[in-house]
């Protein structure tokens, strides 16, 4: 009997252990050959900032790092905001109706975001947060941010509260998703859909016209814009990022 029990005991390993080489998931910033073919473009090599730049314009700061695999914005502290070479970075290619994948963390009581529809004009909108909605990026625990409703990590930045919370604590990743097809807008936090709302009509308009957006002409109004990662003072890191045209 002890025989029999150790030889399933070495079959039951073997097995599992072949299985597990031939279901091993696609490295980190790579694509499956399935995604290909499913139309899934990475927008981060792991390697390199191809395909990025500061909002305006100019190359990405030096602020923002390749480092171990991952898109880091090296910001330790408010008071460096002003004087070190980051700021808000875009892609170079602008989306319409898209399906947006990637992963972050953020440092302890830091914030970020996840722009949309970013419209790139310097000489109308100093700022990228300023034309397009965000996903908010955030340590719930202590950024006192997450005393506000519709601030808090998942949430449709000052305009729909995410439910459920499923963010996780800081420096610990998170998987996002943001779907846009024709208006209609999802966002997916740690795979569950947390927002679900259309833009772009009346009650969309009265979201803002309600909102801290309501004096940024123009804000949520574009249909096309760039994918932007924000710059809000604050160590974050990315990864993963990829998105698909519908």
């Amino acid at each position: 009997m002890t025989r029999l029990l150790l030889m399933i005991t070495i079959s039951t390993v073997l097995l599992f252990s072949f299985s597990s080489k031939n279901n091993k998931p696609a490295a980190t910033n790579t694509l499956t050959a399935a995604e290909i073919k499913d139309g899934w473009v990475s927008l981060f090599d792991g390697q390199k900032l191809k395909g990025w730049h500061k909002y305006g314009g100019a190359a990405v700061g030096n602020a923002w790092k390749v480092e171990n695999g991952t898109l880091h914005l090296t910001a330790s502290q408010k008071s460096d905001w002003q004087i070190r070479d980051g700021g808000d970075i875009v892609t170079d290619e602008e989306y319409e109706n898209f399906d947006l994948k990637l992963e972050w963390k953020i440092d302890t009581c830091g914030n970020s975001g996840i722009i949309f529809y970013s419209h790139e004009d310097t000489s109308l909108y100093r700022y990228m947060w300023a034309t397009g909605p965000e996903m908010q990026v955030l340590d719930n625990k202590c950024n006192p941010d997450a005393k506000i409703n519709k601030h808090r990590a998942g949430d449709l930045y000052d305009l729909i509260a995410s439910s459920p919370e499923t963010v996780k604590p800081a420096l610990q990743w998170n998987a996002v998703e943001i779907k846009s097809l024709n208006g209609h807008l999802e966002f997916y936090l740690n795979g569950v859909k947390v927002v679900s709302t259309t833009m772009w009509d009346d009650n969309w308009r009265n979201m803002i016209a309600h909102s801290k957006f309501r004096e940024m002409k123009g804000f949520g109004t574009f249909k096309k814009g760039r994918i932007g990662l924000q710059d809000h003072g604050h160590a974050v890191w990315f990864r993963n990022i990829k998105i698909k045209r519908l």
